[in-house]
């Protein structure tokens, strides 16, 4: 019989890489997990009007609360609409860039054949 013990042409150096890649995928599967929880407990805080609204949300861009200043509400429900608004993208735009570094940290350095 010829080709035996071939493997379906997957030799051992390919079985070694293979077998490295899953392992490296567990780490990330793990990692990701623990970014997870990290993310969970981390407060990210926007804010609009120099510091008259805050918004507090968690890494996962779960709000939290919401501050805002007495001087603030002197401004009128318009503007201070306008100022919640604000300080919500501010929170979001910190929470996904925090987010969006965190899985890079993550995945630097992952090398995985044949993708």
């Amino acid at each position: 019989m010829t080709g035996k013990g071939q493997g379906f042409g997957f030799g051992l150096g390919k079985m070694r890489e293979l077998a490295d890649a899953f392992k490296k995928a567990q780490q990330v599967q793990e990692g990701a997990k623990r970014l997870q929880e990290e993310l969970e407990q981390m407060e990210i805080q926007g804010e609009a009007g120099g510091g008259l609204v805050k918004v507090i949300v968690s890494g996962n861009q779960e709000p939290r609360r919401v501050e805002i200043s007495p001087d603030a509400i002197q401004e009128g429900a318009d503007v201070l609409s306008d100022l919640v608004t604000a300080a919500m993208k501010d929170a979001y735009n910190k929470s996904t860039t925090t987010m969006r570094e965190r899985m890079e940290e993550l995945t630097s350095g992952l090398e995985l054949p044949g993708f």
